[in-house]
């Protein structure tokens, strides 16, 4: 039994600049990192060879614009363009596996930051997102 990898890929070269868009999707998390890859996945490649990427709201776009040069250098692309577009559903499993414990540390910051709130309801809630977002932030690692 042949792998079917090689004729897919030459199948799919006859569609111009979408043929590199496999090789693309399988190397984006490697190259950007999970946080990224969450946040921004490539929609498409244009005919001069631009890859366009979707990204979860204009604010990522616009972060992730500063930084399209180096992303496109490690993809090995010419250019990347960022616009607010939709994502690829979360797989349940990868979902379950990003499961983020705030540490002592953080739970203490979060309180600190949340502790003026008067509204005993929102204080925890803020406070418990505060801290899991400073947990979350530790385990990404940047481009």
């Amino acid at each position: 039994m042949e792998p079917l990898g090689p004729e897919i890929r030459s199948e799919l070269s006859r569609h111009g600049a979408q043929a590199g868009m496999a090789e693309l999707v399988e190397r984006w998390p490697e190259v950007v990192g999970e946080a990224i890859a969450r946040n921004a996945w490539p929609a498409r490649i244009a005919r001069d060879g631009t890859v366009h990427v979707n990204t979860a709201d204009s604010v990522w776009a616009f972060e992730l614009g500063h930084k399209a040069p180096e992303i496109a250098a490690k993809l090995g692309v010419e250019k990347l363009r960022f616009a607010a577009g939709p994502l690829p559903e979360a797989d349940e499993e990868a979902h379950v596996s990003n499961h983020v414990e705030a540490s002592p540390e953080d739970e203490e910051r979060a309180w600190a930051i949340a502790s003026s709130i008067t509204d005993e309801n929102l204080r925890e809630s803020v406070q418990k997102a505060v801290s899991l977002s400073l947990a979350r932030g530790r385990e990404d690692t940047p481009i």
